[in-house]
């Protein structure tokens, strides 16, 4: 039987071969899927086995990764604003940049207590609106999203949390059909995450994007910013005055989108870039 010290170096080896960037690490979190052995126990003790079960699950996962498939979609979760989300492949992975708009949406919320309304267009997984009804318990919120395979997703990821008597998940073309609250004049927060990618561009993606995530989620149209151009106006009609809306960007697309809300009569507040120095979010108030 091989030791797990041996079987990561190999695995390590065949991930690396297949262009995985951090293959050492993603090795590791398989064995840890597959075993239960924990990432400070396969330090520890690398002259260990594991047993033939445990072996071949292995195998099977490190074969999906050799194929590029996201760890997040072979895992089946990914840490979002250090909560617990399930993903499949019917969801974008949540990733760290969209964190900036949940911060950036929170810092501009005078009273974090306020029985505030939110709406989230192309919710995914829910995590940006999940994570911003964690930490702001007075909230209730709305997901839309096409998908309604990515729906089930997003409202299991809600029970999971305890969030589920807040969020309400709906399958809609974008806006269509969608009325501000009737007890209030608007929503007070509208956010998105929208398809941002140039259609063109797709296919050069990493192949963990371009193969394995939904292209529905991805596709922006041959500028990137045909969503843009559908929800700002929305986003205008739908907020109440003095609401909110945070918007997440691609790479040299803020200016873009900051003109397209202006023309819809948002007033830009504020862009965020992510910890890498990019610009991410645009922000808008309603006057």
């Amino acid at each position: 039987m091989t030791d797990i010290g041996t079987l990561l170096r190999q695995a390590g080896q065949r991930l690396a071969a297949a262009g995985v960037e951090d293959a050492p690490r993603d090795a590791r979190l398989l064995l840890r899927a597959a075993s239960e052995m924990p990432l400070a126990a396969q330090v520890a003790f690398p002259e260990r086995t594991i047993n033939a079960a445990a072996l071949e699950r292995f195998h099977l996962l490190l074969a999906r990764r050799e194929r590029r498939e996201p760890m997040a979609q072979i895992l089946g979760r990914r840490e979002f604003w250090s909560l617990a989300f399930r993903v499949t492949g019917d969801t974008l992975d949540p990733r760290p940049d969209s964190e900036t708009l949940v911060q950036a949406v929170l810092d501009r919320l005078p009273d974090r207590a306020a029985p505030l309304r939110l709406l989230d267009f192309g919710t995914g997984t829910g995590c940006l609106l999940l994570a911003l009804l964690h930490d702001l318990p007075g909230a209730m919120g709305l997901g839309i999203d096409l998908s309604a395979a990515a729906l089930e997703v997003a409202a299991e990821n809600a029970r999971n949390l305890g969030l589920a008597h807040r969020a309400t998940f709906r399958r809609n073309d974008w806006d269509d059909g969608i009325a501000p609250p009737v007890d209030i004049p608007g929503f007070d927060i509208v956010l998105s995450n929208p398809p941002y990618i140039e259609s063109a561009a797709i296919p050069t993606l990493q192949p963990e994007v371009a193969r394995f995530e939904p292209r529905l989620a991805l596709d922006g149209g041959a500028d990137g910013l045909d969503a843009y151009r559908k929800l700002l106006p929305a986003a205008s009609r739908l907020l109440r005055p003095g609401g909110l809306a945070g918007f997440e960007v691609g790479t040299h697309q803020a200016d873009s989108v900051t003109a397209i809300g202006t023309s819809c009569g948002l007033r830009h507040i504020a862009t965020v870039s992510d910890l890498g120095g990019i610009p991410r979010v645009v922000l808008w108030q309603k006057d």
